[in-house]
């Protein structure tokens, strides 16, 4: 079961990156502001989060031209936390997020669009593991004072990654499916 979660934690963790990249504006993400990057899976049929705590992402982003708009995320695997030291040791091992070969998980946009009142479909690679994959991120966006806020959730699949190998690649026991959500704050310029 511990390997179970932490399977599950790990896959969530590289899909975050993608996410936290779809939608930056004008800025870097500055310390202080309160972005997030969590990976949700299942494990036996019950949910279970992890969160990378090191990330950045550099965003160009104009709400009233969303074609030119850019973004890129790079995720320092090592840094995704289950809560528990002994889960979070597994996690960066080579059946997982295997950190010592393979230590960021990138997004970078190739596109962006409209897809409705301040929502957004942020077209781009996703890189885990070595293993780039076409993603597509929904995102909302709104302008909060001094601020721009970017959320969204994107499913991916943990084994499109190799992201739980060997005996982990069986689903019945660490879903497939994993969720990653974001938050991403930055500065308004």
């Amino acid at each position: 079961m511990k390997r179970s979660l932490i399977t599950l934690a790990l896959t969530a963790a590289l899909l975050a990156p993608a996410l936290a990249q779809v939608d930056v504006a004008k800025s870097s993400v500055p310390q202080g502001f309160p972005s997030v990057i969590v990976a949700i899976s299942k494990q036996m049929g019950v949910p279970v989060e992890g969160k990378f705590k090191r990330f950045t992402a550099q965003i160009s982003f104009d709400p009233a031209k969303p074609a030119e708009g850019k973004a890129s995320v790079d995720i320092d695997i090592a840094s995704f936390d289950l809560g528990a030291d002994d889960f979070n040791r597994e996690t960066v091992k080579p059946e997982w997020f295997n950190a010592a070969k393979f230590p960021k998980a990138t997004f970078v946009t190739s596109a962006i669009k409209p897809a409705g009142a301040g929502k957004f479909e942020a077209t781009g690679k996703l890189t885990i593991k070595g293993i780039t994959r076409d993603v597509v991120a929904p995102v909302s966006f709104r302008a909060e004072g001094g601020q721009q806020v970017f959320e969204g959730v994107l499913p991916i699949k943990r084994l499109a990654f190799n992201i739980g190998e060997g005996a982990w690649k069986d689903t019945s026991t660490v879903a497939d499916d994993v969720q990653i959500r974001f938050r991403i704050v930055t500065a308004r310029k």
